[in-house]
Protein backbone atom coordinates (compact mmCIF):
# COMPACT_ATOMS: atom_id res chain seq x y z
CA UNK A 1 0.00 0.00 0.00
CA UNK A 2 0.91 3.81 -0.06
CA UNK A 3 3.29 5.25 2.61
CA UNK A 4 0.30 5.69 4.61
CA UNK A 5 -1.03 2.71 6.48
CA UNK A 6 -4.69 1.18 4.84
CA UNK A 7 -7.70 1.11 7.20
CA UNK A 8 -8.46 -1.50 9.47
CA UNK A 9 -11.00 -0.70 12.18
CA UNK A 10 -13.49 -2.34 14.22
CA UNK A 11 -16.72 -1.49 15.98
CA UNK A 12 -18.40 -2.08 19.01
CA UNK A 13 -20.31 0.76 19.93
CA UNK A 14 -22.11 3.72 18.73
CA UNK A 15 -19.62 6.18 18.46
CA UNK A 16 -17.48 3.31 17.01
CA UNK A 17 -19.47 3.04 14.13
CA UNK A 18 -20.23 6.46 13.21
CA UNK A 19 -16.19 6.50 12.60
CA UNK A 20 -16.64 3.82 10.39
CA UNK A 21 -19.38 5.53 8.98
CA UNK A 22 -18.19 8.17 7.94
CA UNK A 23 -14.94 6.80 6.82
CA UNK A 24 -17.56 4.63 3.69
CA UNK A 25 -19.80 8.24 3.27
CA UNK A 26 -19.55 7.68 -0.36
CA UNK A 27 -18.70 4.51 -1.19
CA UNK A 28 -19.63 3.37 -4.42
CA UNK A 29 -20.90 -1.09 -3.80
CA UNK A 30 -22.67 -3.37 -6.66
CA UNK A 31 -25.64 -4.92 -5.34
CA UNK A 32 -23.98 -8.59 -6.84
CA UNK A 33 -20.79 -7.38 -4.09
CA UNK A 34 -23.40 -7.71 -1.01
CA UNK A 35 -23.97 -10.66 0.72
CA UNK A 36 -26.01 -12.09 4.13
CA UNK A 37 -24.02 -15.00 5.15
CA UNK A 38 -26.71 -16.64 7.50
CA UNK A 39 -24.80 -19.50 8.51
CA UNK A 40 -22.17 -17.45 9.53
CA UNK A 41 -24.64 -14.43 11.14
CA UNK A 42 -22.77 -12.29 8.80
CA UNK A 43 -23.28 -9.92 6.05
CA UNK A 44 -20.64 -8.48 4.45
CA UNK A 45 -19.53 -6.13 1.21
CA UNK A 46 -16.93 -5.01 -0.73
CA UNK A 47 -16.89 -1.67 -2.46
CA UNK A 48 -14.37 1.19 -3.25
CA UNK A 49 -14.89 3.81 -0.96
CA UNK A 50 -13.55 7.78 -0.94
CA UNK A 51 -10.50 8.19 1.42
CA UNK A 52 -12.24 11.14 3.12
CA UNK A 53 -9.39 10.78 5.57
CA UNK A 54 -6.93 12.15 2.91
CA UNK A 55 -5.99 15.65 2.86
CA UNK A 56 -8.22 18.22 0.80
CA UNK A 57 -6.48 18.65 -2.74
CA UNK A 58 -4.40 15.84 -2.36
CA UNK A 59 -3.67 14.50 -5.97
CA UNK A 60 -6.53 16.83 -6.91
CA UNK A 61 -9.89 15.08 -6.28
CA UNK A 62 -8.42 12.24 -4.10
CA UNK A 63 -8.67 8.63 -4.15
CA UNK A 64 -10.43 5.50 -3.33
CA UNK A 65 -9.63 2.36 -2.20
CA UNK A 66 -11.21 -1.19 -2.36
CA UNK A 67 -12.43 -1.99 1.08
CA UNK A 68 -14.17 -4.82 2.95
CA UNK A 69 -16.93 -4.34 5.50
CA UNK A 70 -18.58 -7.17 7.61
CA UNK A 71 -21.07 -6.64 9.98
CA UNK A 72 -21.53 -10.38 12.59
CA UNK A 73 -24.19 -11.33 14.92
CA UNK A 74 -26.69 -10.43 12.33
CA UNK A 75 -30.25 -11.96 12.73
CA UNK A 76 -32.05 -10.82 10.24
CA UNK A 77 -31.76 -8.87 6.45
CA UNK A 78 -33.84 -6.75 4.77
CA UNK A 79 -34.38 -4.58 2.16
CA UNK A 80 -36.08 -0.83 0.91
CA UNK A 81 -35.91 0.45 -2.84
CA UNK A 82 -33.22 -2.07 -3.86
CA UNK A 83 -33.51 -5.08 -6.50
CA UNK A 84 -31.33 -7.45 -4.73
CA UNK A 85 -31.53 -9.07 -8.07
CA UNK A 86 -29.93 -6.27 -9.89
CA UNK A 87 -26.67 -7.64 -9.22
CA UNK A 88 -24.72 -5.01 -11.77
CA UNK A 89 -26.53 -2.00 -9.89
CA UNK A 90 -24.16 0.21 -8.22
CA UNK A 91 -25.42 1.48 -4.86
CA UNK A 92 -23.77 5.25 -3.24
CA UNK A 93 -23.87 4.35 0.52
CA UNK A 94 -24.50 7.61 2.39
CA UNK A 95 -24.39 6.37 5.75
CA UNK A 96 -25.13 3.66 8.60
CA UNK A 97 -26.96 4.37 11.49
CA UNK A 98 -27.81 2.52 14.72
CA UNK A 99 -31.10 2.08 16.14
CA UNK A 100 -30.88 0.10 19.33
CA UNK A 101 -28.78 -0.59 22.68
CA UNK A 102 -26.67 -2.76 24.50
CA UNK A 103 -29.12 -5.61 24.35
CA UNK A 104 -29.20 -5.37 20.16
CA UNK A 105 -31.16 -3.36 17.68
CA UNK A 106 -30.88 -2.09 13.77
CA UNK A 107 -27.92 -1.38 11.66
CA UNK A 108 -28.89 0.79 8.45
CA UNK A 109 -27.08 0.72 5.59
CA UNK A 110 -28.49 4.17 3.80
CA UNK A 111 -27.64 4.44 0.12
CA UNK A 112 -28.60 7.29 -3.07
CA UNK A 113 -32.26 7.47 -3.68
CA UNK A 114 -34.04 6.39 -1.46
CA UNK A 115 -32.20 2.71 -0.46
CA UNK A 116 -31.51 1.10 1.94
CA UNK A 117 -30.43 -2.45 4.13
CA UNK A 118 -31.69 -2.63 7.27
CA UNK A 119 -29.83 -5.38 9.51
CA UNK A 120 -30.87 -6.55 12.61
CA UNK A 121 -28.17 -7.76 15.14
CA UNK A 122 -27.59 -8.48 18.78
CA UNK A 123 -24.87 -6.09 19.40
CA UNK A 124 -22.77 -3.97 16.94
CA UNK A 125 -20.30 -5.54 15.69
CA UNK A 126 -18.35 -4.21 12.67
CA UNK A 127 -15.12 -4.56 10.86
CA UNK A 128 -13.97 -2.29 7.74
CA UNK A 129 -10.54 -3.37 6.10
CA UNK A 130 -8.71 -1.41 3.02
CA UNK A 131 -8.36 -4.55 0.69
CA UNK A 132 -5.91 -2.52 -2.77
CA UNK A 133 -4.07 0.35 -3.00
CA UNK A 134 -5.40 3.33 -3.64
CA UNK A 135 -6.18 5.06 -7.19
CA UNK A 136 -7.04 8.35 -8.28
CA UNK A 137 -10.99 9.26 -7.99
CA UNK A 138 -12.37 10.40 -11.08
CA UNK A 139 -14.00 12.86 -8.73
CA UNK A 140 -14.85 14.05 -5.31
CA UNK A 141 -18.11 13.52 -4.22
CA UNK A 142 -20.18 16.63 -3.38
CA UNK A 143 -23.28 16.92 -0.99
CA UNK A 144 -26.35 19.82 -1.55
CA UNK A 145 -25.46 22.65 1.21
CA UNK A 146 -21.44 21.83 2.05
Amino acid sequence: MTSKKPVHLAAADREDLAAISALVQDAVVKVGEMAHLPSERRFALVGNRYMWERKPGFLGPGLRVRSGLHFDDVVSVSARNIRMDAKDAVLNLLDIAWDGDENGGAVTLRFAAGGAIKLEVEAINVELRDLSEPWRASSKPRHEGV
